[in-house]
């Protein structure tokens, strides 16, 4: 019996849906894309997405489990990751019946990825046919290692890379005037990694060693990338990661505890500092004239936080920026310890955030910073901490530290 779509559109809810469900994951058993098998049983892709791979429990609903359909393996299961004889055979078999690729797929426990890949490498050059020994030959051909290199097998080739290098040419610029000057020859047409492989690879022998030191680089050997755990410390002294500061800061429940950072005028070239105090919001910004510099940031920030009362000079939490390469004698010059954020976590100084989007209404991207005067920070921040905020109870910053001086 042939599905038909339902004639009433109107949403139907979980329940009312039992049979698209039901056709649906019939249909992707037989191999069927989900994009196709929405379109047959007539409802969005979103929601086959959704049937396919479960929910996530929220306040309202319950989560549902991902649906898994098992498949019964038509080929005895092989330890190698390498396709075996028995499944190409079956392959060609399928193929030959026209089945879908991912019902193969499914049938052999395998990526359909694998067998879309393998079906179009090794199929047979001129008439596309697949047939599994001419396509067992064919892998087993390209398996043993090392493998020649493309420019040692080509003398015209490696002429033509190594008279460019002489003249100084980029690997890049030479793999894009390869096509030009070998049009109808694509086996001579190579990308730049290539190059860089016969240059930098010992005992390779395919372009002169001495060529090596021909690269803008002049180095004769890769530069090895250090892993996150071998990476040299970002600052002389050893940052206090966010982990470690104080709770009573997380909650900001005491005053005192203050959020720091830069905003950067056009070209980088210019920078305006920016402290918000976590518990009221209060707004400070630092002039910088000169640059951005660690010895600039540094005086800058004593100055600014020397000005402070002692009881609202706790903590400052700060980004990974470079120009808090001077913290330990920031934090010596007035007993605040600075507190490092997590790489790529803004969220970490989400009022410093908030604030920074607030000042591009008077300092736009892209405009010289540099042109504003402490007088006209020091109007901007007037202004800012004059603005009542809802997250106050509509108390301006101005206010709620008023308050606290009073109190204290």
């Amino acid at each position: 019996m042939t599905f038909e779509i339902r004639k009433i559109r109107t949403p139907q809810g979980r329940k009312k849906l039992d049979r698209e469900r039901e056709e649906y994951f019939r249909l992707m058993d037989q191999g069927m894309s989900s994009r196709e098998a929405c379109r047959v049983v007539g409802i969005n892709r979103r929601t086959g997405k959704r049937w396919r791979n479960g929910t996530n429990p929220t306040k309202n609903r319950p989560g549902r489990p991902a649906h898994r359909v098992p498949a019964v393996r038509a080929v005895p299961l092989s330890r190698s990751r390498h396709l075996t004889v028995d499944e190409r055979i079956y392959i060609a078999d399928r193929v030959r019946e026209k089945a879908p690729v991912r019902r193969i797929a499914a049938e052999l426990e395998r990526s359909p990825s694998t067998i879309s890949r393998e079906i179009r490498r090794n199929q047979h050059p001129t008439n596309g046919q697949y047939r599994p020994h001419a396509a067992q030959a064919r892998a087993e051909s390209r398996l043993p290692r090392p493998k020649p290199g493309k420019i040692a097998q080509n003398p015209e080739l490696r002429d033509f890379i190594q008279h460019r290098l002489d003249k100084k040419w980029s690997p890049e610029q030479i793999c894009q005037a390869l096509p030009k000057h070998f049009p109808d020859q694509p086996e001579l047409h190579v990308v730049h990694e290539t190059i860089y492989q016969a240059l930098y690879v010992q005992g390779r022998g395919e372009l002169r060693r001495d060529l090596a030191k021909a690269l803008r680089t002049g180095r004769v050997r890769r530069k090895p990338r250090r892993q996150a755990q071998q990476r040299q410390p970002r600052y002389r002294h050893p940052m206090v990661m966010i982990s470690d500061r104080p709770a009573e800061a997380e909650d900001r429940a005491v005053p005192g505890h203050w959020e720091g950072d830069l905003i950067i005028g056009k070209d980088s070239a210019s920078a305006i500092g920016t402290l918000v105090e976590r518990s009221t919001r209060y707004v400070v910004l630092l002039h910088l004239p000169n640059g951005r510099g660690t010895e600039l940031v540094r005086d800058a920030l004593v100055d600014a936080v020397t000005a402070l009362p002692a009881h609202l000079r706790r903590s400052l939490t700060w980004d990974q920026g470079s120009e808090m390469g001077r913290h330990h004698e920031f934090t010596v010059a007035t007993d605040v310890p600075v507190y490092f954020c997590d790489p790529a976590s803004p969220w970490q100084r989400g009022s410093n955030e908030n604030t920074n989007g607030l000042l591009r209404q008077y300092f736009p991207k892209g405009t010289d910073l540099s042109v504003h005067t402490a007088e006209d920070l020091a109007a901007v921040s007037a202004e800012l901490n004059s603005r009542p905020r809802k997250t106050l109870g509509w108390e301006t910053p101005a206010e709620r530290l008023s308050t606290l001086l009073a109190a204290a």
